[in-house]
């Protein structure tokens, strides 16, 4: 699509004309004329010498002379190059303001508590919570996504990226236990909180905490985590995963139970919200409704490509005023 960044300068146009009927005429034997300077240079141009008009003494005025006419393409052109005449390409739609979110696991031995399914298989809390978050993850094109694995020790195991498949391959390669057996929540949120304090300021941050039990390690407590979570004032949804009553997972290792007084605690401080997940389809609704609530921002702005063209009748401006220059100073 063509376009003019500067359209009223086409009111340029008229100008010749304007001073045509406003300038004063000289006075002379022939009546009034326009003040040409180099009318006796044009005088002796001809069409035997190669000219591009005739001129002479009978054109009175020389009001429609073709030299007028010239010089008047050569003033438009010019205006159309002060004009700016544009190409402009099709709108590109700017990619929305990313967020960044930090996801917070528990990788504790309970979470090989074989009370989840997948297919007609049943798996363990750890499997599904790997599958669910690594579709996550996948989703959020334009965010960047940091990873704590915690168990008795919390730890940062990818800082704030873009890089998805780096956070998507340390993901899958976790295992229960190698943090240890126990659970800090407390240490791993003061963790979290950390590096998203350290990160550049903004007001995108978000903070997915997952756990399968209750504080029962780390140099924080739950109400300590709380307190400071909310100081910070960085959203924090939470995640309770495992099934309420699972005797197998109990025979397996696994925690008592989830403290939702707790995690609901910490989402409410934070303006969040706490989820309880007790099968595998749950899990992967909770992430999906989260990333609903944390849809990127759209703004709907636009780009167009653009392109000058205002060379393209400038130069044909001065080719022709190189060919009149060329003409009248043969015709001398």
């Amino acid at each position: 699509m063509n376009q003019f960044a500067f359209p009223y300068a086409f009111l340029l146009i008229l100008l010749p004309f304007i001073w045509r009927f406003l300038w004063p005429a000289a006075k002379g034997l022939h009546g009034d004329a326009l003040k040409i300077p180099f009318i006796k240079d044009l005088e002796k141009i001809s069409i035997k010498s190669g000219a591009l008009w005739q001129m002479g003494a009978s054109t009175e005025g020389y009001r429609l002379s073709k030299l007028f006419w010239w010089l008047f393409v050569i003033w438009v052109l010019l205006v159309i190059a002060v004009a700016r005449p544009q190409w402009v390409g099709e709108p590109i739609r700017l990619k929305n303001e990313s967020r960044d979110i930090m996801l917070v696991l528990d990788i504790s031995t309970s979470m090989l508590a074989q009370d989840f399914t997948y297919g007609s298989r049943r798996i363990d809390r750890l499997s599904a919570v790997k599958k669910t978050a690594s579709d996550f993850i996948s989703k959020r094109a334009n965010d960047r996504i940091g990873l704590i694995l915690f168990g008795t020790r919390a730890y940062l195991q990818s800082p704030l990226t873009f890089d998805k498949k780096s956070v998507e391959e340390i993901l899958w390669s976790m295992d229960a236990g190698m943090a240890g057996d126990s659970t800090s929540i407390g240490d791993a949120l003061g963790l979290a909180l950390k590096t998203l304090k350290d990160a550049p300021k903004g007001d995108n941050k978000v903070i997915i905490l997952l756990t399968d039990g209750e504080n029962n390690d780390g140099s924080l407590s739950m109400p300590q985590a709380v307190k400071l979570a909310s100081e910070e004032g960085i959203k924090t949804y939470t995640i309770g995963v495992g099934s309420k009553n699972s005797f197998l997972g109990l025979f397996l290792g696994a925690t008592p139970g989830v403290d939702e007084k707790g995690l609901k605690a910490l989402a409410q401080a934070t303006a969040g919200q706490y989820f309880r997940a007790e099968d595998t389809s749950t899990l992967q609704q909770i992430y999906n409704y989260i990333d609903k609530l944390e849809a990127a921002p759209q703004e709907n702005r636009f780009i167009r490509e653009t392109t000058e063209l205002y060379y393209i009748p400038l130069l044909a401006a001065i080719i022709l005023s190189f060919i009149l220059a060329l003409v009248v100073r043969r015709a001398k």
